[in-house]
C-alpha cells in the first residue's frame, strides 16, 4: 500500500518573533508614555493656571474692589490749575502752580486727538475690556527674566497708574493694576475712559515754560488753540507727547522754541502712521499730515504774566490757604487749641496751598474790580500828597468795606507793590493813636450809661498816676489841656487827650479794668494786649491794623453789629461744588442806640474839621459827594509818625493809614491835614468807579431808644441849683439836648464832672461866678444890682460859648482858643 506524502508547518525563526515582540512592547511603552506626558501636561498646566491664579489672589488680596464712586472721585482728581476771581466773576489770576492743567469735557476734545492717542497706545482698545492677556503676559516674562519688550498697558492700565497707584514696577502693583482696569472699564464708557486719560496725561511744556498737563493745555500752550479745534498734524503732535513729554516738547523750561525739533516730529510722523495703519485715517489724510509745515504753528515764547501777582493775588491766596487750612484741620479732628501751634498751623498751611495750586479751584473774592482798580490808581495819582515837606515818602494803606455785611471792596497795600511789599492794610499794625477813643472809651462809657454826648469832663493839667511817666504831665497834640470843663462832644472834636484819660479811669473804676475790652474789642476781634488795660491806653499805644481799625468803625456805622471783614466769598470745585462759602456771624457789640449816639458826635468831628479838612477838600472836588452823611474819626500816634482817618456813611466805610516806615520823622505836624486831603480825592475816585456803593440818600438817624435830655451847658446835668461854699447858686439857664443810650443825666452838682481836682472846679466856679468865693445874690461894693447882674449874664454867655451842643438844637460849636491852636491836627 503506497503511504501518503507527509506536509510540515514552516516554522518561525526564532529571531523574527522577538523582533515583533519587541516592536509591540516599544508601541505599547511609547502610547503609554505619551498618555502620562499628556496627563502630566494637562495636570501641570491646571496647577500653574492654579498657582497662577492663586498668586494674583494673593497680590490682590488686600485691594478693596472701589465702587463707581469711588472711581469717579479718584480718576476725576486732576492737578488742576486753581483761579482767584473777582466778585464778578472776572478773573484775578491763576495760582501759580509748577503744572497748568485744564480739564475739558468730551465734546471739547477733538476726534482727531481721541483716535491719535487710541491707534499710538491702545490699538485693541475699543475690543478688551480693561486688559489684553498675551499683552499682561508678554510684559510679566519681560519683568520676570528681563528679557523681551515691555509694555503691555492699555489706556485704562495707564490712567489707573497715574490716578491710583505708583509707577514702581513690583507684582503685586502690577496685579492691583490690572483688577482696577477691569472695574473701570465695567463702570466707564469707553468714551469717558479716552477723555479722562487725556485729561489727566502730561504733555511737556507750553511757550511759557510751565508744565503742562492735559490736551486742552497742550492745545492752548502749543498751538495757541482749543483742544477742539487741532488739525491733523496738531492732533498728532499732541498725542506723541505723553511717552516722553520733555523731550518731545517743542519747548524749553524758558519757553523759548528748541533749535532741535526733530524728536517731537518724528514721533508725530510715528503717530500719523499708527493712525494710516489702525484705518483711522486714509492713505492721503496721512500723506498730507505728515508734508504739513507744523513748526510754523508753534507759538512763540511768552514770558510768565506775573504782573496780577500783586497785592491782591498774595492777599486772596492767603486768605484763600487759612480757609482751606483750617477746613482741613476740622477734617482731621485737629483742635482749635491744637491748631494754633506753629508747627501744627504750618503743616496745614502747606497742604492747604498744596490743595488749592493743583485742584482746580474758583476762588471767588469780594473784591469789586471797578473799585480796586479805581483805589491803584487813585493812589498812583495822588500818594505824593502824603509825603512831608522834606520830601520823605510817607507809606499808606486803605481799605473800602460794605457796612452791612463786611465784604471788603478794595483795598490798597502799599504806595507801590513793586518798592513795598508790606500790606498795610492786612498784615502791618501801627499805634492807634486817638482813632481808638470811639471805640475803647467813649463808646463803651456811653453803652454803660456813664456819659451822655453833653457830658462834662475836666480838661485841666493832670498827670500820669503810674508807670515810668509817674507824675509826669498828661498833655494833647498841642497843648496841656484847655484849663476848663468840656463836653464829651466838645473833647472828641478837639481830640483832647485828658478828657478820655479821665473817661477811661472812670469807666476801669466803676465797671471794671477790663470792661472796655473783653466787652467791646474783644468782640471785634482786635487782638489781645496789656495795652488796653493802660492808663494810656486811651491814647492809643496799642499797635492794629487797618483792616481792624476799620472793622471797628464799620461796627458803629452798623447800627453797633460787628460783621467781620472778609475777603473770600467762596472756594468751588472742579464740579462746581461749594468747598467753602462765607456765612454772616453778626455780633452786636454796642447798642443801637450807642452806636447812633457815636455817629452823631463823629458828625460833627467831620464837619467841623478841627482835626481834618477833608468834609472841606471832597466838597471842593466832588460837592454832591461832599453832601453824604459823613462820619469819622482821626487819630495820630507820638510825634505824628502814624496818621489815621476812619470815615463813614451809612453803606460803606473806608479807612486810612500813613506813615513812616523806620520812625524817623518827628513832629510832622501836616500829616493829619495831607490825609484828609488824600482821602477826599482817593473816595472821589471809588466814587466815580462805583457811585451806588455810597447810598448818599441815606443818613444816619438816632435810635428810637436815644433819650434825648435838656441840660444845663454848665453843667452837663439836670438844671438846678448848685452849693458854693455853703451857699445855693443858680446855674446859668442855658441848655442843650445830651443823648443817653442808658441811665440819664444827674441833677446838677458841685462836682458834676468826670475828673477833675477841687481846685479844678473852684476855677471853674469862679469863672461862671466871678470870684470863686463870690456868689450870685452877693453885690460888690462898686457895683449896681443891674451891673452885677449883667455881668453874670455876660460870663454865664461866654463860658456858654464854649461848649458845643448837638446837631439836633442847631447851636453852633465854638472852639475855645487854646483848642483853635489844635486846628486841623488831632
Amino acid at each position: 500500500m503506497p503511504q501518503k506524502p507527509t506536509h510540515k508547518r514552516p516554522t518561525k525563526t526564532p529571531a523574527k518573533k522577538g523582533q515583533i515582540s519587541t516592536f509591540n512592547v516599544v508601541l505599547r511603552v511609547l502610547h503609554s508614555l505619551f498618555l502620562v506626558a499628556v496627563s502630566f501636561l494637562i495636570l501641570g498646566g491646571a496647577l500653574a493656571a492654579g498657582i497662577g491664579v492663586g498668586y494674583f489672589a494673593y497680590l490682590v488680596e488686600d485691594t478693596q474692589t472701589p465702587t463707581k464712586k469711588d472711581l469717579q472721585k479718584t480718576l476725576g482728581e486732576y492737578s488742576e490749575t486753581s483761579k482767584l476771581v473777582y466778585a464778578d466773576n472776572s478773573n484775578i489770576a491763576t495760582i501759580r502752580s509748577d503744572l497748568m492743567r485744564t480739564a475739558v469735557d468730551t465734546k471739547d476734545i477733538s476726534d482727531l486727538l481721541k483716535k491719535a492717542i487710541i491707534s499710538t497706545e491702545d490699538e485693541y482698545f475699543y475690543e478688551h475690556k480693561g486688559v489684553v492677556p498675551k499683552a499682561v503676559v508678554r510684559a510679566l516674562l519681560s519683568e520676570a527674566t528681563g528679557f523681551g519688550g515691555g509694555g503691555g498697558s492699555t489706556l485704562t492700565q495707564q490712567l489707573v497708574k497715574q490716578q491710583v497707584l505708583t509707577n514702581e514696577t513690583t507684582f503685586k502693583r502690577k496685579a492691583n493694576e490690572i483688577l482696577l482696569a477691569m472695574e473701570v472699564e465695567k463702570f466707564f464708557s469707553k468714551d469717558e475712559i479716552v477723555t479722562m486719560y487725556l485729561n489727566v496725561s502730561p504733555f511737556g511744556r507750553n511757550n511759557r515754560g510751565q508744565n503742562i498737563a492735559g490736551v486742552q493745555e497742550a492745545a492752548k500752550g502749543i498751538f495757541g488753540i482749543n483742544a477742539s479745534d487741532v488739525n491733523l498734524a496738531q492732533a498728532a503732535y499732541i498725542a506723541g507727547l505723553p511717552q516722553s513729554p520733555i523731550v518731545y516738547s517743542p519747548y524749553d523750561n524758558t519757553g523759548q522754541i528748541k533749535e532741535n525739533l526733530s524728536a517731537g516730529l518724528k514721533r508725530k510722523d510715528f503717530v500719523l502712521f499708527s493712525m494710516y495703519r489702525a484705518h483711522a485715517i486714509t492713505k492721503k489724510e496721512y500723506e498730507e499730515a505728515k508734508a504739513y509745515d507744523l513748526t510754523k504753528d508753534f507759538i512763540p515764547q511768552q514770558a510768565q504774566d506775573n504782573s496780577d501777582h500783586g497785592f491782591l493775588y498774595y492777599t486772596v491766596l492767603n486768605e484763600a490757604k487759612d480757609i482751606m487750612a483750617n477746613k482741613l484741620a476740622e477734617e482731621d479732628k485737629v483742635s482749635a487749641k491744637e491748631y494754633q501751634k506753629d508747627d501744627v498751623k504750618a503743616e496745614y498751611l502747606a497742604k492747604a496751598e498744596d490743595e488749592l495750586v493743583s485742584g482746580g479751584y474758583i476762588v471767588k473774592s469780594t473784591i469789586d474790580k471797578n473799585i480796586y482798580d479805581a483805589m491803584q490808581q487813585a493812589v498812583a495819582d495822588y500818594g505824593y500828597i502824603l509825603d512831608t515837606p522834606a520830601g520823605d515818602t510817607v507809606e499808606v494803606g486803605n481799605v473800602l468795606m460794605e457796612n452791612g455785611t463786611g465784604k471788603i471792596l478794595g483795598f490798597i497795600g502799599s504806595r507801590d507793590f513793586n518798592s513795598n511789599q508790606n500790606n498795610h492794610v492786612f498784615d502791618t499794625a501801627r499805634p492807634a493813636g486817638s482813632s481808638i477813643k470811639p471805640l475803647l472809651v467813649y463808646g463803651p462809657a456811653i453803652d454803660q450809661g456813664l456819659i451822655g454826648s453833653e457830658s462834662m469832663i475836666s480838661d485841666y493839667p493832670t498827670t500820669w498816676k503810674a508807670g515810668d511817666d509817674a507824675g509826669g504831665k498828661i498833655v494833647n497834640a498841642t497843648n496841656e489841656g484847655t484849663k476848663t470843663f468840656e463836653t464829651v462832644r466838645d473833647a472828641l472834636n478837639i481830640s483832647s487827650n485828658i478828657p478820655a484819660y479821665h473817661v477811661y479811669q472812670e469807666l476801669m473804676a466803676e465797671k471794671g479794668q477790663k470792661i472796655a475790652y473783653e466787652n467791646y474789642l474783644s468782640k471785634m476781634n482786635f487782638p489781645a494786649q496789656d495795652d488796653w488795660y493802660a492808663e494810656s491806653a486811651p491814647l492809643g499805644p496799642m499797635d492794629v491794623s487797618t483792616l481792624q481799625e476799620t472793622n471797628g468803625f464799620q461796627t458803629l456805622a452798623n447800627g453797633g453789629v460787628y460783621q467781620e471783614g472778609y475777603l473770600i466769598e467762596s472756594i468751588t470745585d472742579n464740579e462746581g461744588n461749594a468747598l467753602y462759602q462765607h456765612e454772616s456771624k453778626p455780633v452786636q457789640v454796642f447798642t443801637k442806640e450807642t452806636a447812633s449816639i457815636m455817629n452823631n458826635l463823629m458828625r460833627d468831628i467831620i464837619n467841623n474839621g478841627l482835626t481834618s479838612p477833608f468834609k472841606s477838600v471832597l466838597n471842593g472836588v466832588n460837592w454832591y459827594l461832599g453832601q453824604a452823611d459823613w462820619v469819622g474819626k482821626t487819630g495820630s500816634s507820638d510825634g505824628y509818625k502814624d496818621s489815621w482817618l476812619i470815615v463813614s456813611t451809612p453803606s460803606i466805610t473806608v479807612g486810612s493809614w500813613s506813615g513812616i516806615e523806620n520812625n524817623q520823622v518827628e513832629n510832622d505836624r501836616g500829616a493829619s491835614t495831607r490825609t484828609g486831603t488824600y482821602m477826599a480825592y482817593l473816595i472821589n475816585r471809588i466814587y466815580n468807579a462805583n457811585p451806588d456803593i455810597f447810598a448818599l440818600n441815606d443818613t444816619f438817624e438816632l435810635a428810637d431808644g436815644v433819650k434825648q435830655v435838656e441840660v444845663a451847658t454848665a453843667t452837663g446835668e439836670l438844671p438846678g441849683k448848685v452849693k458854693i461854699n455853703g451857699k445855693e447858686q443858680t446855674v446859668p439857664t442855658q441848655t442843650a439836648t445830651s443823648l443817653w443810650s442808658t441811665g440819664e443825666p444827674a441833677k446838677s452838682t458841685y462836682k458834676f464832672g468826670i475828673g477833675g481836682t477841687d481846685d479844678d472846679y473852684k476855677d471853674y466856679w469862679g469863672k461862671i461866678f466871678g470870684n470863686g468865693t463870690k456868689n450870685s445874690s452877693e453885690k460888690t461894693d462898686n457895683k449896681t444890682d443891674k451891673e452885677d447882674a449883667d455881668e453874670k449874664d455876660k460870663e454865664a454867655d461866654d463860658d456858654s460859648s464854649s461848649s458845643s451842643s448837638s446837631k439836633d438844637n442847631d447851636e453852633k460849636t465854638t472852639p475855645s482858643s487854646e483848642a483853635d491852636d489844635k486846628a486841623a491836627e488831632d
